[in-house]
């Protein structure tokens, strides 16, 4: 990925005619507060391991793997929100980690990792580096260095029970690389977040990851059968059998824990057979209202597609779920569905004719393919369109949570309200949009994507907008976090959320795991 951007370089988007008058008219954007700087002029912060740790570590994974090189430092510096990549146009010195370590092994993560916890010395595991709650953060927090943990040298494939349908990957095998493995021997893992193209499995498994097809194969703790975690105080196995009533799942505690109790270093997936026939289908609704109670009847029925998401009225207008189409108009009045359906031709047929009968009871008006596939295609495309909105001074940024059916209406309202109100407080009228992106029985994901210009400060602008939102998420009864993470961002409403007791349950943990502290420091535990 680029050390200042989303992904691949080559993939860079120029704004349309139609989005620069949207933005210059509706939203008073104009030019950028800060330019991107070319990486060979930027400052980072001095390395504080010494020589002597160097030479120590190397010992442990070899010489040729671990560097303390600015180029290589300042890659592993964060990961991918917006204030991440507005610090990156800073001319001020960047704080990156102090080395970055790549170990081949489990038994050598766990050698790093004791020594790292006998010298008072930070370890922050890296993945595919996308998150976006400041999950990668090299916080200190009196440590005396902080080292990058890089995963990528797990990048196998190490077994597939083609019977029993599970497989075993290492914890930084990218999404891509596992279904390139997997194609070959006609399987799939079916997890594609907007992220998928460069984060990992054991990302996936630390951050509880839910991908866009989560209506049909679930989030990824749902697919995940055990996992390899290697701690600073032992190597943990979990995972010996597809249920279990041995007390409480010990892997639950390792799913979602962000990298604070242990290192990820191989994940054992439900994996599925490559569907036969895929079938995609836009849906029109006369407003969210109504396509909210269509698709929670479809849940509910188990009827739903394997991809299943909704746009608000907003998000329809602009075209934004149609990355290729945005600002066109294409799209009038009320809000797009976007449906997929996999699995042999006979089952997709059937379950797109009955949940054809349930949205077209509750209003809905069928759109045909197009829709779908113009999504499909550009489905994680989304955060190039980011960068060009930062280059030309816009502020872009996005955030979810997730509430009962019951509740979705209020918190809908609750966080734009709030959103809205605090960057126009700072002098700039936001666009807020919002969607649908994974449904539950019992309640449903809401995603926002916020567009307004950018102020003086856009870091601490948006600092305010998004304290704003998390308080007003807390208050409607949301999640602070459905799928991005808790990290260093969310942390300020985990014991809201959590409660004093969930607090100290973490802390315990975190204590038996990691007694010196060193996992990831200043994220996930209140």
């Amino acid at each position: 990925m680029q050390w200042d951007a989303w992904g691949d370089p080559a993939k860079k988007r120029e704004l349309s005619d139609a989005v620069v008058a949207l933005l210059t008219g509706f939203l008073g954007v104009s030019a950028p507060k800060q330019s991107r700087l070319a990486i060979g002029d930027v400052r980072v912060t001095p390395s504080a391991l010494s020589q002597a740790h160097v030479d120590a570590l190397a010992d442990v994974v070899g010489a040729e793997y671990i560097t303390t090189e600015d180029s290589d430092r300042i890659l592993r510096a964060g990961g991918k929100s917006t204030p991440d990549l507005l610090r990156r146009r800073s001319t001020e010195p960047q704080d990156a980690p102090d080395a970055v370590v790549t170990p081949g092994t489990d038994a050598e993560v766990e050698q790093v990792l004791r020594y790292c916890g006998a010298n008072k010395i930070a370890v922050v595991p890296f993945g595919g580096g996308t998150s976006v709650v400041g999950g990668l953060d090299p916080i200190r927090d009196g440590f005396d260095a902080v080292l990058s943990l890089d995963l990528r040298r797990f990048d196998q494939l190490v077994s597939l029970d083609e019977e029993s349908g599970i497989a075993t990957f290492g914890g930084g095998t990218t999404g891509p690389r596992a279904e390139e493995l997997l194609h070959e021997h006609g399987f799939s893992v079916g997890h594609f977040p907007q992220s998928f193209l460069f984060a990992t499995l054991g990302g996936f498994a630390a951050t509880r990851s839910s991908g866009q097809a989560s209506a049909g194969y679930g989030r990824f703790e749902d697919m995940v059968q055990g996992l390899t975690v290697v701690t600073p105080t032992g190597v943990l196995e979990t995972g010996r059998a597809p249920a279990s009533a041995a007390g409480p799942d010990l892997g639950e505690l390792f799913v979602g824990s962000e990298g604070t109790f242990g290192v990820i270093t191989h994940v054992r997936v439900r994996v599925h057979r490559l569907p036969e026939t895929t079938v995609r289908e836009g849906w029109s609704f006369p407003d969210f209202a109504t396509g909210a109670a269509a698709l929670r009847e479809l849940v509910q029925e188990g009827s739903a597609p394997t991809v299943l998401r909704l746009s608000d009225e907003a998000e329809s207008g602009v075209n934004l779920a149609t990355t290729d189409k945005i600002g066109e108009n294409a799209f009038t009045g009320g809000c797009l569905g976007i449906t997929t359906y996999e699995g042999t031709a006979s089952h997709t047929a059937e379950r797109m004719a009955e949940a054809r009968a349930i949205l077209t009871a509750h209003g809905g008006t069928s759109l045909g393919a197009e829709p779908g596939n113009s999504w499909e295609h550009g489905r994680f495309d989304a955060p190039y369109l980011r960068d060009a909105l930062l280059d030309v001074g816009a502020l872009c940024e996005t955030l979810e949570t997730a509430t009962t059916w019951g509740n979705l209406a209020n918190l809908r309202s609750s966080v734009t309200e709030a959103l809205t109100k605090a960057l126009v407080e700072q002098g700039t009228q936001p666009l807020v949009m919002c969607h649908i992106s994974h449904t539950y029985k019992t309640g449903a994901s809401l995603y926002f994507t916020v567009v307004c210009a950018q102020a003086e400060d856009p870091i601490a602008q948006w600092h305010k907008a998004k304290t704003a939102a998390g308080d007003a998420i807390i208050a409607a009864g949301g999640t602070i976090t459905h799928h991005h993470a808790v990290g260093a961002d969310h942390r300020p409403w985990m014991k809201d959320e959590i409660g004093e007791l969930g607090a100290n349950i973490l802390r315990a943990v975190k204590n038996a795991v990691d007694p010196a502290g060193i996992l990831n420091p200043g994220k996930l535990i209140p």
